[in-house]
């Protein structure tokens, strides 16, 4: 067995290719546009809603803890059941589950727009993560069974096109709805997108299943990988509060290994696992869900900062900040489909470790911004992220989900997802914590060179936690030269944690480029034109 081993092949893989689509069930671009339509919403909402809790927060009388739950709420719900969402999907067809996880979706959302309490926002927001997870996988396990080898780049290319644009794109909407038209209209906006999605999946969209799709479920599995997550999201969420040497912290964090040792243990025991283990001895597998940790580590990391960057040290307004996000935004949509074509000519290593490469340049190069530069360098910098990140959103899903078999392509399509709902997290954690130690070494000092008035360690305490997002820690009070010294100091310091942040970002997605030289074709790509169709 060599390194490149690959999971056995099904024997649907070995089906002829069917004819071309005709008419509008179950053609391949269409079947894209449906898919892509409802994927839009899921992504969307991971953005547009942070900038209407303030708004939120104001009309319900919510506190800050509550606030926080509306968006850890929808992240907690979306990792935990992405693996089990996409089993679904394997087990009962992927057309069945994104349909109702469309529905559920948009159900959902409106829900929210016309609660009246703090409460049922959070608990609909629970029910959207679950909804999206059965959405997410869904959508590739059809692309998957859809498209013809030579094509399934190209659509997957312009899959991640949609999620990085709507993931991009949620600050600029999410503003403008806010501002011009009311926080519930964040929330309504996805029923009329959601009855679309709906109504064009039932019309175009077409059930395919492998020949050997599971015929049960692994439910002490199910409740043990679920668990596992839980317990490893939610320390990432409360690492910042908690603090990350803290018994609650480690406590959870120790209580996920040992759960995802169990689940181990279970799945080689169990005749029909959740996720069969042989399905690592892939290398290019394992390599492609690291290489997506990695890779959202960085980018989501990154990218939480930049958004105080531009609104509290730049001063601008929630649309202001979004636009200039649009070199971001407008790179990854034009670079996404062109990914997928040099994948499907060359293979996914080289444009994958060069993904990571120019990440890795973005990252560092975000180490000089300082709190008068200009629109055109910052523009350079999220222009070259976005260039970098369009491959590997694209070659990883393709190293995962092509090198799995069929009958396994939900699961791998939600190992997918989790993988970057991880990443996401352990990112936004650890180099949230990275922050606020660089800020806890540097203020204090800074404050005294400004010669500023000394502070008492509880208010030197609360200064910290307004600095760790770029704000200056003044009151109406304050006499305007003080204003000025103090705004100073917490832009210079917070300039530092976020440099040093940048920094640690720019390492992770070098070494993602290290795992990226670990990924290939996927060897059980053609197994989607041989799909079995019901």
């Amino acid at each position: 067995m060599t390194s490149q081993t690959t999971v056995d092949k099904a024997p649907a893989d070995r089906l002829p290719a069917p004819a071309p689509a005709k008419g509008l069930r179950g053609h391949p671009w269409l079947t894209l546009f449906s898919v892509a339509i409802g994927v839009m919403m899921v992504a969307l909402d991971g953005t547009i809603v942070a900038i209407a809790n303030p708004a939120i927060q104001k009309d319900l009388g919510a506190s800050l803890a509550d606030v926080q739950w509306i968006t850890n709420g929808y992240l907690l719900a979306l990792a935990v059941a992405l693996i089990t969402a996409g089993k679904l999907g394997d087990r009962f067809g992927h057309r069945q589950t994104f349909l109702i996880g469309v529905a559920g979706f948009a159900a959902a959302s409106g829900a929210i727009g016309l609660s009246d309490s703090i409460a049922l926002v959070i608990v609909f927001r629970v029910l959207q993560g679950l909804f999206g997870a059965l959405l997410m996988p869904a959508a590739l396990g059809l692309l998957r069974a859809t498209f013809p080898a030579e094509k399934l780049n190209m659509a997957i290319g312009i899959w991640g096109m949609v999620i990085g644009a709507s993931t991009a794109g949620g600050p600029i909407l999410g503003g403008v709805l806010v501002e011009h038209v009311s926080w519930q209209s964040v929330f309504f906006i996805n029923v009329p997108v959601g009855v679309l999605a709906l109504v064009l999946g039932l019309v175009i969209l077409k059930d395919h299943r492998a020949e050997n799709a599971p015929k049960s479920f692994d439910i002490p599995g199910i409740a043990l990988l679920s668990g596992a997550m839980f317990a490893l999201i939610w320390p990432l969420i409360k690492a910042g509060e908690w603090g990350w040497g803290s018994a609650n912290t480690l406590g959870w964090l120790v209580g996920a290994l040992v759960l995802f040792v169990v689940f181990a243990v279970w799945e080689t025991k169990v005749r029909e696992p959740l996720i069969p283990l042989r399905l690592f001895r892939s290398v290019p597998v394992s390599a492609g869900t690291v290489l997506m940790v990695l890779m959202a580590f960085a980018f989501m990391g990154g990218l939480f900062f930049v958004t105080f960057y531009l609104a509290n040290v730049h001063g601008m307004s929630a649309i202001d900040s979004g636009l200039h996000l649009l070199p971001l935004t407008a790179m990854m949509i034009v670079s996404s489909p062109l990914a997928g074509a040099l994948i499907t000519k060359f293979g996914p290593r080289i444009p994958l470790v060069g993904g990571m490469v120019s990440t890795a340049v973005a990252m560092f190069g975000m180490t000089t911004l300082s709190t008068d530069t200009g629109t055109l360098p910052m523009s350079v910098w999220l222009a070259l992220l976005g260039l970098g990140l369009a491959p590997v959103m694209v070659g990883a899903t393709e190293v995962i989900v092509g090198n799995s078999p069929l009958e396994l392509s939900g699961v791998a399509g939600g190992l997918q997802q989790a993988a970057m709902q991880v990443g996401g997290s352990l990112g936004t954690a650890v180099l949230g914590a990275v922050m606020s130690a660089k800020v806890s070494s540097d203020l204090a000092g800074n404050w005294a060179d400004a010669k500023l008035p000394p502070l008492t360690p509880e208010q030197l305490g609360m200064a910290k936690e307004a600095v760790e997002v770029g704000i200056a820690p003044v009151t109406p009070e304050t006499p305007q030269p003080v204003v000025a010294q103090i705004t100073g100091v917490a832009q210079e310091t917070f300039m530092s944690g976020m440099h040093m942040a940048f920094t640690v970002a720019g390492i992770v997605a070098v070494l993602a480029a290290g795992v990226a030289l670990f990924t290939k074709r996927g060897a059980n790509a053609e197994a989607g034109a041989g799909a079995a169709h019901i």
